[in-house]
């Protein structure tokens, strides 16, 4: 029997190990946390990430070989492989501050696993970190490791949420990195033992570490260009009367781009896009590619346009002020079946309605009350650090209520600003909103997903990101 500890259980951590644990049933495989009351979470029926069966896969396993414990040190000094995954945000000060990653965390993980560590470990990198971490963490370990072996693999993961459970169980590719040494090859070969219990053979990819670290960064880098390329298109597209949706699907029958990851928005979040582009960037500065650099930033900064872009529709549309209008808010997350805020587009919408006075009044069927108010009213990067190490939630925003439905949101609103694509907002009854909205009535589709001929046949005013503009749009300025 392996036994497999994973420090961190969060997005990443908490999913995987439960998946390792449904198809590798001779395996016992615990996650620690420090966070008590995540780990609390872990062990009910209410658990702490909303995930798509991911309920059904802890249940089967939880309480036989899949285990939820605050006592980190005893299950990492008894484990064979240590999976970690722990955050690692973007640093808010000191060098690289705003765009290097800060690794505290993985340090503590590494100085943990060196200090109660009594026999050989395999430690593996699960959490998004910059390249040569692994070097770093290496030090640590041999410096400390009074005789010990220990042995360093990347092995990232490549999850999207809303997906995550079905992503694991059927995966695109499995990339496991490690040193080109006997040691290092037997330690892959132990991984690897682990995910060909239900992954083909072909599907685990094996390379150095190197190339493991920055193939993480490198394909989160690709998405978020592709969204950020079809999102500047969009812009274009409202200019001349193009429709974003026909060029993005025309564009995406070529066989040499493909359909995916080509649908405007009002822009890209997740925890790791912005993340580890800034990253990439930091590592590419620190290496004298300062073109390479740039060309990466630009990914970032038309995502912050696009956002901007939107926020800028609304005001001047609505007479060039929101201030003291109520707007409904559609979705807060930042992308359907995930309770998931991190960089979700609605912080910096919201905060931007905000600064013209808006009233907001806000609905997402998966985040609460609190995560919303935290989310607006914290400063930037802080998001990722441990809810304890966060700063404490100041007062809630008083311009903003958080509902528990569609109707409320909308009732008595000057507009309704749809955020996040939840299958349940295309489906409302938009006469009944339309009959208890201020009239005129504005929708601001941010995703893409009303029926835009259906809504002005109803009376609204509407505008959809890259979408040929309504009459009334075509009279005010794009930019406010």
């Amino acid at each position: 029997m392996v036994k497999i500890c994973c420090i961190g259980a969060g997005y990443v951590g908490g999913p995987t190990m439960a998946v390792i644990a449904l198809k590798c049933p001779s395996n016992q495989v615990i996650v620690v946390d420090i966070s008590v009351p995540r780990i609390t979470a872990w062990n009910s029926d209410q658990l702490p990430i909303y995930e798509p069966g991911l309920e059904d896969v802890v249940k089967q396993c939880r309480g036989k070989n899949l285990f939820f414990s605050t006592d980190v040190e005893q299950h990492v000094a008894e484990s064979d492989i240590i999976f970690v995954s722990v955050n690692t945000p973007t640093k808010t000060r000191g060098l690289g501050a705003g765009k290097a990653a800060d690794l505290t965390y993985w340090e503590s993980a590494a100085r943990l696993i060196a200090d109660v560590s009594k026999s050989n470990k395999i430690v593996v990198e699960k959490s998004t970190v910059p390249v040569k971490t692994a070097e770093a963490i290496e030090k640590i370990l041999t410096h400390n490791s009074k005789g010990i072996n220990f042995q360093i693999l990347s092995n990232p993961e490549f999850l999207a949420e809303g997906t995550a459970i079905q992503d694991l169980l059927n995966p695109d590719r499995v990339l496991i990195g490690g040193r080109e040494t006997p040691e290092g090859q037997k330690a892959i070969k132990v991984l690897k033992g682990v995910y060909a219990q239900w992954v083909p053979e072909d599907r685990i990819i094996t390379t150095n570490l190197w190339s493991a670290e920055l193939s993480k960064l490198a394909a989160n880098a690709f998405l978020a260009q592709r969204i950020s390329s079809v999102n500047s298109m969009s812009a274009l597209c409202e200019a001349t009367g193009a429709d974003v949706t026909q060029v993005a699907h025309a564009v995406g029958k070529d066989t040499r781009i493909g359909p995916r990851f080509l649908n405007a928005s009002v822009g890209f979040g997740g925890s790791c896009f912005q993340k580890d582009i800034l990253n990439l960037v930091y590592i590419c500065e620190c290496n004298g590619l300062p073109e390479v650099a740039n060309y990466w930033k630009q990914v970032i900064e038309v995502n912050d346009y696009q956002k901007n872009r939107f926020v800028n529709r609304v005001v001047s549309s609505m007479f060039n002020t929101v201030s003291g209008k109520k707007i409904a808010i559609l979705g807060f997350a930042f992308k359907k079946d995930t309770g998931d805020t991190r960089e979700t587009p609605a912080i910096d919408v919201c905060k931007g309605l905000l600064g013209d006075n808006a009233h907001l009044s806000i609905f997402d069927p998966q985040v609460n009350e609190d995560q919303i108010q935290r989310d607006i009213s914290m400063k930037k990067f802080d998001w990722d650090h441990p809810r304890h190490l966060q700063p404490s939630s100041p007062t809630s925003v008083k311009q903003v209520s958080v509902v528990w439905d569609a109707y409320e949101a909308t009732k008595n609103a000057h507009a309704v600003c749809i955020l996040t694509e939840w299958d349940e907002f295309k489906k409302l009854d938009y006469q009944r909103i339309y009959d208890n909205m201020q009239k005129p009535a504005f929708v601001f589709d941010g995703r893409n997903i009303v029926d835009v001929e259906k809504l002005r046949k109803i009376g609204f005013i509407v505008y959809c990101i890259g979408k040929p503009l309504d009459q009334w749009l075509k009279d005010m300025p794009a930019v406010a």
